[in-house]
């Protein structure tokens, strides 16, 4: 339990109802399998249905298309519940359509909502961003990936890699090139996995290995100028749109996968005796974990502060930038403190802490690297 987080005022009776209810479901149908699906790679396409019957994948969507009408913090509370399971490959791949499917949610079409937005959030079918490109990522302005307009189709050629879901899903949001080079020349396509040309291989990674991750690969794919997400040459402003939500998610998971560092680090504490005492009475234990109390408690109240704000309507662009850091460097931190606690029984595989520990660079690169977030709060706060 993040400490203090009942006594925050943001949270009513029903946010902590669904608390229980998302508890409830990782330790039913995740945490018992959760080691067995990392080594895998994969774990079961059925779980999507299993977390549409709890309403977990509808939160924040259209209610005509599925979705559920809620607050942000649903969406928070849902990240910090699934880090229990500390496993970063499930949650990013059991979730990937809040970052494949909000641009077409708020800009698509009504009749491109309605084909693709009920079966994803029923959880029959998959969706993916593909914005990175082999030859950079967050530099979204130069990609390269090119659609040209031909009759009533675009001819969609190039590559994008570190997709996630990049191999299973059904749907695919890609950014392309449809004008000339800048953030005036973008748009956005709905693909479809099974159009001729259209390839993908996975990709091995240091964490996340439950998540599936793929290059996708264009060859001359014909896709319907219907399947144009908003207006032609005006993707750029969607994916920046979404960006801010992705990373107060990302913030989200990051403080859950330290929280449960120091879940993990406290109960071995207890449990391990070293020199006729458990390890917890030594000073240096308790210090270590007060260390990654505190940087977790300061993270929450500025990720909770953070989320009202947008609620209101501020923008908060250079402070989730900020909080973004925050996050990941305060996982890092913790990852590393517990493993140090947990010593060798630590450094085995299959345990929460040996995969958080796995997975702390791609939360830190992911979204936007420490570098370009903290490059992007300087220009937003005019330094």
């Amino acid at each position: 339990m993040i400490p203090n987080q009942k006594q925050s005022p943001y949270y009513t009776d029903e946010h902590e109802a669904f608390r229980a209810t998302v508890r409830r479901f990782v330790e039913r149908e995740v945490e018992p399998y959760v080691a067995e699906w990392d080594e895998a790679e994969e774990f079961p396409r059925e779980m999507y249905k299993k977390a549409s019957e709890l309403g977990l994948l509808q939160l924040g969507y259209p209610e005509e298309y599925g979705g559920i009408a809620c607050d942000r913090f649903y969406g928070i509370i849902l990240s910090q519940e699934l880090a229990r399971a500390g496993c970063g490959g499930l949650s990013a791949s059991l979730m990937s359509h809040t970052i494949g499917t909000p641009h077409l949610s708020m800009f698509g079409s009504d009749e491109l909502k309605a084909r693709v937005l009920p079966p994803v959030l029923a959880g029959e079918k998959i969706a993916a961003l593909a914005v990175t490109e082999p030859s950079g990522g967050s530099d979204v302005a130069a990609l390269k990936t090119t659609a040209r307009r031909d009759g009533d189709d675009y001819v969609v050629n190039g590559q994008k890699m570190f997709i996630t879901s990049g191999f299973r899903a059904d749907f695919y949001t890609v950014a392309v090139r449809t004008g000339g080079p800048g953030l005036g020349g973008i748009s956005l396509l709905l693909i479809e996995r099974d159009r001729p040309g259209f390839d993908r291989t996975k990709l091995k990674k240091m964490g996340w290995w439950a998540s599936d991750t793929a290059a996708l690969y264009f060859d001359d794919v014909r896709v319907p100028t219907a399947n144009l997400i908003g207006e032609e040459n005006q993707g750029f402003k969607a994916i920046m749109h979404n960006f801010n939500y992705e990373r107060l998610g990302m913030a989200a998971s990051a403080l859950g996968y330290a929280q449960t560092c120091l879940d993990e680090a406290s109960a071995y504490g207890r449990e391990r005796h070293t020199f006729g005492k458990p390890l917890i009475e030594n000073q240096v234990i308790r210090h270590k974990l007060v260390d990654m109390a505190m940087r977790i408690n300061s993270g929450v109240a500025y990720l909770e502060d953070l989320t009202w704000r947008d609620m209101q309507g501020e923008r908060i662009v250079a402070d989730v930038c900020m909080l973004k850091v925050h996050a990941t460097s305060t996982m890092e931190f913790c990852a590393n403190e517990a493993m140090q606690i947990l010593g060798g029984a630590g450094y085995m595989r299959g345990g929460k802490v040996e995969r958080i520990y796995r997975e702390t660079k791609v939360m830190a690169i992911g979204g936007g690297s420490a570098e370009i977030m903290k490059d992007l709060a300087a220009r937003q706060m005019g330094l």
